[in-house]
């Protein structure tokens, strides 16, 4: 994984997650650049609806409303800490949940899910329900559109033994990475926080790369259509080593 994908992990999580929320204007490279080339290649109008799916501290819709967005903005995402931070802007409609079928009905013209949250989604029954969910959100003509790293690229072949420091409460905190198992389309990895209040902490998670052919697979499913894939985000095509899968779809319903 490149230096920014490991960071973005770690800025959700144990001490990177603290100092995140501590330092909630100090977004990682990784989420505060390509979200807003998210919402460039989904075509976004200033009066649009926009429902972000795992919205986090809110980076997406905030920045979409300083820069003149005019349409109801709302984030959705589970975790407390993260919503609290978002909530400090109250121009966007900030909703502590998951998404899944008949949350929302027909309300908006773009949903998107960002910053590689979509390989949170490890089973194939979350991945269908949160389709399904975003699928039913949109209106007639809307969009959808997230990303997930190419399985192709390999990119958790860089993971292993990848290390950074965060700044927190004075001091400074190591955050390192090591993979453990890969086991068909899934990755599991530890993350280690040592320093401050952090001992040689470990936290495990698992991803999930979803190759192109299961991903259309599940599209189509949840009576989704893809509009465009793009490899990369300068909007290079999809090839089998390219870095991303931007999906950019609409609903067969």
């Amino acid at each position: 994984m490149e230096l920014s994908n490991v960071e973005q992990h770690a800025l959700w999580n144990g001490a990177a997650g603290a100092h995140r929320l501590s330092n909630p204007d100090q977004d990682d490279a990784e989420v505060f650049a390509l979200r807003p080339r998210l919402r460039e290649a989904a075509a976004i109008a200033p009066g649009e609806t926009v429902l972000d799916v795992g919205c986090g501290t809110g980076t997406l819709l905030k920045r979409a409303r300083r820069d003149g967005h005019r349409g109801r903005l709302v984030g959705l995402d589970p975790g407390a800490g993260m919503l609290a931070v978002a909530r400090e802007d109250p121009s966007v409609e900030w909703v502590s949940g998951a998404l899944g079928p008949g949350a929302y009905d027909g309300e908006f013209d773009l949903v998107t899910m960002t910053g590689h949250a979509f390989q949170e989604l490890r089973t194939d029954e979350k991945i269908l329900a949160t389709l399904r969910g975003m699928r039913d959100a949109i209106r007639p003509e809307g969009r959808v559109a997230f990303e997930t790293r190419n399985p192709g690229a390999k990119a958790w072949e860089s993971w292993d033994g990848t290390s950074f420091d965060v700044a927190y409460q004075g001091g400074t905190v190591t955050i390192r990475y090591e993979v453990r198992k890969v086991e068909g389309e899934l990755v599991t990895f530890a993350e280690i926080t040592d320093g401050g209040r952090w001992h040689d902490q470990v936290e495990v998670g698992t991803l999930r790369f979803l190759p192109r052919i299961e991903l259309d697979r599940f599209l189509a499913e949840a009576g989704l259509q893809v509009e465009t894939f793009y490899g990369d985000w300068d909007r290079g095509p999809l090839t089998e080593d390219s870095p991303e899968i931007i999906c950019l779809a609409r609903s067969t319903i």
